[in-house]
């Protein structure tokens, strides 16, 4: 019921009034007793239905079968899953091992290379060479171009004349 009343709509509902978008006056649902519930008389079922509800409340020795055969195949796939899980982590660890082993080799090769390379005294070389083997600065027409491809390499068999 609605009525008009300086402007604004009034409803009452059965929880009490309702002003707007607000009660006014809120009143409890009301609780049901167990005893004025009335029994409710159970469903006549058909004997199709009744068989196959008794067929689903029993398991047969081919349904359990079943159910071991896929309990153990599961139990085999995560078994062999977890192995592959486990080399591939061994795999891993392995790796990095390999990988920090070859980055320290290198580090120390680098460093023989560089304290070999600082030890060499090209002067003393350059002396030795010199005065003690008798070798010289190649002279024009000493040097003979060779040209191929670059596959190709050259083996003296022969000395070559002056």
């Amino acid at each position: 019921m609605a009525t008009q009343g300086r402007g604004q709509a009034y409803s009452r509902s059965r929880y009490g009034q309702v002003h707007g978008n607000t009660v006014r006056k809120q009143q409890s649902v009301p609780v049901r007793h167990p005893a004025r519930i009335e029994a409710v008389p159970p469903l006549r079922l058909s004997n199709t239905t009744r068989k196959n509800r008794d067929k689903a409340r029993y398991m047969n020795m081919g349904y359990v079968f079943f159910l071991a055969l896929a309990l153990m195949i599961s139990g085999a796939i995560l078994s062999v899953y977890l192995g592959l899980q486990a080399d591939v982590t061994n795999s891993i660890k392995n790796i990095a091992r390999l990988e920090k082993e070859l980055y320290s080799l290198q580090m120390d090769n680098d460093e023989e290379y560089s304290r070999i390379t600082n030890s060499i005294d090209l002067e003393e070389i350059k002396r030795i060479a010199i005065q003690e083997l008798g070798m010289g600065y190649a002279q024009e027409g000493q040097i003979i171009d060779f040209t191929g491809s670059k596959n190709d390499y050259v083996r003296q068999v022969t000395d070559l004349p002056e």
